[in-house]
């Protein structure tokens, strides 16, 4: 049976449909959606040239244009590629900018070679509208409780433990301080960050439509991605609680999500470059915060951290990191947080050890809009 064209972009994205994107790599780079594979019709030179060629002379013109680039060899290159996508994923859909000429033209020649194959009405433009909408329809609809608590309390892995929640940091890929980049110091474009958490947001109203929804507590911007106005918004004016944790636990927790592990990472990653890349990272990402700390301090964390980024090069072990952890959270991080507790506009409604936590969401959160 021949599935048909689609306007059903809910389905699409809370089903992870693979989807076949045929615009130019510059527009899959500045935007795209999850399990999309970018196998252009045609490059960013043709599309500028048609492009041009279009708004100068008329569609006919540009039409006989893209024919003209699209050589006979080009032609059976790009069958071969979508050809191979279909099989492998024959549940799949194909788009292109509007669901206009390209994405009717790569269906058209499929089906000469036999090949049917479905393509999403209005195309990424109406896609990614859907998914705008339906994260302002999620800031609205969904109860939101934020997880607050002092800086190295592990509220990342307490949220974990939960099954209430969407993982900002997760989908940024980004810990969200000034130590939070990973490895590559990769994050999506804003464009995918948006998309991810709308759909993040669309399954979970889906799968739990009677819960309230944890979100760590976050600033507006987690690395380079900026969360939305509406979301954000939504955020500041929720009720949060407060994870407890014992100061010397927070030194151990950083020391173990920051450097040990972290160091780790650089290892497998740029072996005999590792010491470098490492030193790197964590010195620049300590003169970022160079302003807030002040001269001494920082010229005093600065000296820390070289000592102890020595003994873990020398030794494998990222104890010495310990002093200076405690005096990032003493001179900075706890006093900031203090500053921002007086200020937050919500209401805590519930403080607690980790265990504590975890039982009062599993009650709390389960039936919040009952």
């Amino acid at each position: 049976m021949i599935k048909q064209d689609t306007i059903d972009y809910q389905k699409i994205f809370l089903d992870d449909i693979p989807l076949m994107d045929v615009r130019a790599p510059v527009e899959f780079d500045k935007g795209a959606f999850p399990h999309s594979q970018n196998i252009p019709i045609l490059d960013d030179p043709q599309r500028e040239a048609i492009g041009t060629c279009y708004k100068n002379e008329g569609q006919d013109t540009a039409i006989a244009l893209g024919l003209e680039l699209v050589n006979p060899e080009l032609r059976e290159q790009r069958l071969e590629q979508w050809t191979r996508f279909v099989t492998s994923h024959p549940e799949g859909y194909l788009y292109c900018f509007r669901g206009g000429l390209r994405s009717r033209t790569t269906q058209a020649w499929l089906k000469e070679q036999g090949v049917n194959y479905p393509l999403i009405k209005g195309g990424y433009k109406a896609m990614r509208t859907y998914l705008i909408e339906q994260l302002e329809l999620s800031a609205q609809q969904i109860p939101f409780v934020i997880l607050s608590g002092l800086t190295g309390s592990g509220k990342t892995h307490v949220l974990k433990k939960t099954n209430y929640y969407v993982d900002l940091e997760g989908l940024a890929n980004h810990r969200g301080s000034a130590f939070g980049s990973d490895v590559r110091d990769y994050q999506p474009t804003q464009i995918n960050w948006e998309n991810e958490l709308s759909i993040a947001c669309l399954k979970y109203r889906h799968k739990l439509p009677s819960a309230g929804l944890l979100l760590e507590d976050e600033s507006k911007r987690i690395g380079r991605c900026i969360l939305p106005d509406s979301f954000h918004h939504k955020m500041t004016q929720a009720p949060y609680i407060f994870l407890e944790r014992d100061f010397e636990q927070r030194v151990l927790i950083i020391r173990e999500d920051y450097f040990a592990s972290n160091w780790l990472l650089y290892q497998q990653e740029f072996k005999e470059l590792a010491e470098g890349k490492f030193s790197d990272f964590l010195l620049n990402s300590l003169a970022r915060i160079k302003k807030r700390l002040g001269g001494v301090l920082y010229q005093k964390m600065h000296a820390l951290f070289t000592l102890a980024l020595e003994h873990l090069f020398a030794t494998g072990q990222s104890d010495l990191f310990d002093e200076s952890i405690r005096l990032l959270l003493e001179e900075y991080y706890d006093p900031m947080y203090q500053y921002q507790l007086k200020n937050k506009q919500s209401e805590m409604i519930f403080s607690g050890s980790e265990p504590e936590i975890l039982a009062w969401v599993e009650e709390y959160l389960k039936n919040m809009k009952s």
